[in-house]
């Protein structure tokens, strides 16, 4: 159950981020400017990814109301693995083979991390 509200978290704030990146390139290169603002605020992809921000954080809660930060934490990089994914097989991006490594290296030590208790 635990593991499982982790991933649903992890997995919210990819697709969170995602959400954001498609708004932002719907919106173009943003400024502090009024016109600038206002084509982010309100963007709906914007703020659906805002959205999405916010039922992963409602769920990272009940992690924490569950795990000690120091066994839940590292598993939030899994949302590099999952952008890194997305980029490649969704977006078709190029991917370097030291990315790749970084991944795995991410990888090993969630691994390492989910074998040690949660409290």
């Amino acid at each position: 159950m635990l593991i499982g509200l982790i991933l649903l978290s992890v997995a919210l704030a990819a697709l969170a981020q995602l959400t954001l990146k498609h708004g932002m390139n719907q919106v173009g290169e943003a400024s502090l400017s009024s016109a600038s603002v206002k084509a982010v605020v309100t963007n709906l992809s914007v703020l659906g990814g805002l959205a999405i921000f916010g039922l992963s954080a409602a769920v990272w809660l009940l992690v924490l109301s569950r795990a000690s930060l120091s066994f839940a934490y590292p598993f939030a990089s899994l949302t590099y693995v999952l952008i890194l994914l997305a980029d490649r097989f969704v977006l078709h991006e190029e991917i370097p083979i030291l990315r790749w490594a970084g991944v795995l290296a991410i990888m090993a030590g969630i691994v390492m991390v989910a074998q040690t208790p949660h409290r």
